[in-house]
């Protein structure tokens, strides 16, 4: 039996920007998704703590460094800048090898750095 379980999450980022004329997407600064154990075009789940919205798209991979977190199309009207939100992604594995498994969580700082 496979069960789908927390991979990775990224726990209160602060919205940076919110590019409504974009092809739709978030964009996460490259060395949060690193830390989180995400890649470039993995499906999110992302929940605002601010509004309770909640929303699944994709990574892009944002400048490393820049702290940036951006919500792309229509979904930068979920969320406002400066709203924190958690950032989660989810994996299917086999039920034994779920109990085993130990996701990557980071808790960055108010800046979205890495503490």
């Amino acid at each position: 039996m496979n069960i789908e379980v927390l991979k990775s999450k990224i726990h209160r980022v602060k919205i940076t920007q919110a590019e409504l004329h974009y092809v739709g997407s978030v964009t996460i600064d490259e060395d949060l998704l690193e830390a989180a154990n995400m890649i470039e075009g993995e499906k999110v789940q992302i929940v605002n703590v601010n509004n309770g919205e909640r929303l699944e798209t994709y990574t892009i991979k944002g400048e490393r460094g820049s702290g940036m977190v951006c919500l792309n199309g229509p979904a930068a009207r979920k969320a406002q800048v400066g709203d924190i939100v958690i950032i989660i992604s989810y994996a299917h594995m086999d039920f034994e090898e779920a109990k085993k498994f130990e996701p990557s969580i980071i808790f960055p700082d108010a800046n979205n750095k890495l503490l």
